[in-house]
């Protein structure tokens, strides 16, 4: 029998002092945020989001190349289960290096899966329970569904089990005759949906244009004019320019020369050139080679400046009333950190009392500083109430840059199972085929995805129930191969090549 390697003993010593560092970090941030939670489950779930968070403070990749030649778990699936993950890991070693000193034990089987169970159990209190696929289906409701009942109950026959009214469209009649069609289908069709809706948030958006030249478009290098207040206050020099205004004045207390400005989702990058009195001068550094036409009513995004904008905004607070009669779980945009969460439960008690903390909050996460303020936006929220995440994806793009999506998305991936969080993935899903009938095949890779968060978001258009029907199908297929980062090793559905060996005779 060979004898155990020194190394495998150096790597014992090594787990064994990250392990103590861990523990310390974490209780000690735990007992940071035990008195405010309030929520007696929720306790598990910081505990081990504490945990989580300390052992991600370390660089594990040597850890981690060293541990997979052993045969051993490389740590890299211990987001639901930090502790008893790096426990089982440390169990095994220990015996192999015959230690008795320091030896940790195997955690149970209970313990272990405990995570997985409190996720399961969060994501049901939100989106209700299902045995078909590990994800759940949110579709937003167009305008149609309130007068087009067919669609809404061929929308929960095909799978839906979430619909999103997005309160920055419609109004209260449209919403009420929406939730009159889901209702009745919902009978109809005996199955359970439950209902979303968006809070607007304060979206930033072009208010005026004045073309004072005769072009209605901007080209790279050129200059155009932010005005600060009426459309008609521009400056004289600002002539033979396109000018507008922005929905949100207060932007230019926070505008600094150099800031980056973005037009229509990033469809136009521009930079504060000159700040003056009646407004700012951008700069445009990237846009179609064509050019790019402006129109009223596009988004404003200002990624690099840190506006101090409440979240809720008259009209919020006016939908809010509505909401709280209707809504399984309530969107909050444009969250930036604990105090915005606190600003919603403290409009939430003033009109439900006790009974606010029944009532899920998602916040949607679609800034640099949201994901950056993601652990105590978790904290103050689910410390309250039942609590979900939605990934933005586009305004989170916008916002932080098409090439950090990617690595951000996964970033709120991974701390959100830490803390038992359902996570919902949104924006441009399948978006094609639900607008032409006919997905691309990176979209079906991305629908795919999906499935590693507990709930997927379509948006409307004309093929909408279709692509309802392939995204069950998806989920379906992909339950069986996968759960979160993990690989499910089901047989392979592949012919089996025998090679038979030629006799020599």
């Amino acid at each position: 029998m060979r004898s155990v390697p020194k190394e495998v003993y150096a790597l014992y010593d090594k787990l064994f002092r990250l392990r103590e560092e861990v523990m310390t970090d974490g209780e000690r941030l735990f007992a940071e945020w035990l008195p405010h939670i309030e929520r007696r489950p929720f306790r598990f779930s910081a505990l081990n989001l504490a945990y989580y968070l300390s052992v991600r403070c370390h660089d594990l990749r040597p850890l981690q190349e060293e541990l997979v030649p052993l045969g051993l778990s490389s740590l890299g699936r211990s987001e639901a289960r930090t502790m008893a993950n790096l426990d089982a890991v440390m169990a095994t070693l220990g015996r192999l290096c015959g230690k008795e000193d320091n030896l940790i034990d195997y955690p149970s089987s209970k313990w272990f899966f405990h995570g997985d169970r409190l996720l399961a159990h969060n994501t049901g209190l939100i989106f209700g329970s299902h045995a078909e696929h590990h994800t759940h289906i949110m579709v937003t409701l167009p305008t149609e569904a309130a007068t087009d009942y067919k669609l809404v109950r061929n929308l929960l026959l095909a799978g839906t089990d979430t619909v999103r009214i997005n309160c920055a469209h419609d109004d209260q009649t449209v919403w009420k005759a929406m939730l009159a069609n889901l209702e009745k289908a919902k009978k109809e069709t005996q199955r359970d949906c439950r209902i979303y809706m968006d809070l607007a948030g304060p979206k930033i958006r072009i208010s005026q244009i004045l073309f004072t030249g005769d072009e209605d478009k901007l080209y790279n290098g050129d200059t155009f004019f932010l005005a600060r207040g009426n459309i008609s206050d521009y400056p004289a020099d600002a002539a033979g320019k396109i000018i507008l205004t922005c929905s949100i004045s207060i932007v230019f207390s926070a505008l600094k020369e150099g800031d980056p400005v973005l037009i229509d989702d990033g469809k136009l990058t521009a930079r504060v050139s000159l700040i003056t009195e009646h407004g700012a001068y951008l700069t445009v550094a990237a846009t179609k080679e064509k050019g790019f036409r402006i129109k009223s009513k596009k988004s404003l995004n200002f990624p690099d400046t840190s506006l101090d904008i409440t979240p809720l905004t008259k009209k919020d607070l006016a939908d809010l009333d509505f909401m709280i009669q209707y809504a399984d779980s309530i969107g909050y945009s444009f969250v930036r950190n604990a105090d915005d969460i606190r600003l919603l439960q403290k409009e939430l008690k003033k009109r439900l009392g006790k009974k606010a903390s029944s009532l899920a909050i998602i916040a949607k996460i679609e800034t640099k500083d949201s994901v950056k303020n993601l652990p105590e936006i978790i904290m103050q929220a689910a410390s309250k109430q039942p609590f979900g995440v939605m990934i933005a994806r586009g305004d989170l793009a916008v916002e932080a840059g098409y090439h950090r999506l990617s690595e951000l998305q996964e970033e709120i991936l991974w701390i959100c199972e830490a803390a038992h969080v359902p996570v919902i993935w949104a924006t441009q899903v399948l978006e094609t085929m639900v607008k032409t009938g006919m997905p691309t095949r990176a979209e079906i890779t991305d629908a795919s995805m999906s499935e590693r968060a507990e709930c997927v978001m379509l948006n409307k258009g004309p093929y909408i129930v279709k692509a309802v029907s392939v995204l069950v199908d998806i989920l379906w297929r992909m339950k069986q191969h996968q759960y979160k980062k993990a690989a499910q090793l089901r047989a392979l559905n592949i012919a089996i090549i025998t090679v038979k060996k030629e006799s020599s005779e």
